[in-house]
């Protein structure tokens, strides 16, 4: 058992949160976790509409043996977020993250009914917009993180936040050992939150070809890309990605820049991208556009959520040994 907020809040054993990835969290990743002594959040998007993520949600109030969350999406891109809503006000997960926008809609309509609040962040400005609207606590989404990673380190975001928020920072990104959890909160977070390191788990429903690129390639094969979902956006740097390269080409830039049409093409530009990765995600293609973090760096095999887990942990004891041995 690890004392932090997280823990003592959600009555977890570890302060892990395993990260929505679209796509690669599935139910069964979520039940595993729980079993673990973490918790686990999903994406709304991973189910393709409103009714089957209200089936969903279901499921896994039934078959969860453990705190779980929803990640949602709170910008314009996502056409169902007013019905995603409606959903988690009925169903009340026990948190939720929200992502690239506006968290005050999310935070009026489900936090009265007990549903954590827990809000993506890259800086101090919007930590404190959020703050100010009532989030429970900060994902502080750092330089590490796979998939929309923020310019800062957690080692200079953490801190950094804590200074200027007076609600729980939760890091996000390049934790993928227990060395990581503990510097993490060593810096002052109350938990951490994993996602590339589940990629190539069993529980994963993402294909093989995924999962098998997620143990070959390593941290130096990640970049950014900004073609994906017109947001800066972390993948493996396969053949594909370098024959298509990672910046928007002129129209795309200036589409997504004009006042007139960013609106529109930043829609589509995501849509097109979504499109793209799932593809790849589940199929066998040419077209290798997989979504992942650096900390990819230290799998090195496939294996089972639990034995993910419980690897972390045993690093983090020795990790934490190590240090008091230090101190002398």
């Amino acid at each position: 058992m690890i004392n932090t907020w997280l823990t003592e809040t959600f009555k977890i054993k570890y302060p892990i949160i395993m990260a929505p990835m679209f796509l690669a969290s599935s139910k069964e990743m979520l039940i595993e976790a729980a079993k673990a002594g973490i918790m686990g959040c999903i994406p709304a998007a991973n189910w393709r509409t409103p009714e089957l993520f209200e089936e969903g949600i279901q499921e896994l109030k039934k078959e969860c043996p453990g705190p779980f969350g929803i990640n949602l999406i709170v910008n314009k891109s996502n056409i169902y977020l007013a019905k995603q809503i409606e959903i988690c006000e009925k169903y009340v997960p026990d948190f939720i993250i929200t992502s690239l926008g506006s968290p005050e809609e999310v935070i009026k309509k489900c936090r009265p009914q007990g549903t954590k609040i827990f809000c993506d962040v890259v800086d101090v400005t919007y930590a404190q917009k959020v703050e100010s609207l009532g989030a429970d606590a900060i994902i502080a989404v750092n330089s590490g993180a796979g998939g929309h990673a923020g310019p800062v380190p957690t080692s200079i975001l953490v801190p950094m936040l804590q200074k200027h928020c007076k609600i729980p920072v939760i890091s996000a990104g390049g934790v993928g050992t227990g060395s990581g959890l503990l510097s993490s909160l060593s810096l002052g977070a109350e938990g951490v939150s994993i996602g590339s390191p589940f990629i190539a788990t069993d529980e994963s429903p993402v294909s093989e070809e995924y999962k098998d690129a997620v143990v070959k390639y390593g941290a130096k094969d990640i970049v950014m890309t900004n073609k994906i979902s017109g947001s800066a956006c972390t993948v493996i740097n396969t053949p594909y990605v370098q024959k298509i390269g990672v910046n928007q080409n002129f129209i795309e830039a200036f589409l997504n820049s004009n006042r007139q049409f960013k609106k529109y093409a930043k829609m589509l530009t995501y849509y097109k991208g979504m499109k793209a990765v799932e593809k790849a995600a589940f199929a066998a293609t040419y077209k290798t556009v997989w979504v992942a973090g650096p900390s990819i760096e230290f799998i090195t095999k496939k294996e089972k959520v639990s034995d993910v887990i419980s690897r972390l942990i045993s690093e983090y004891e020795e990790a934490l040994e190590t240090f008091k041995n230090k101190l002398g």
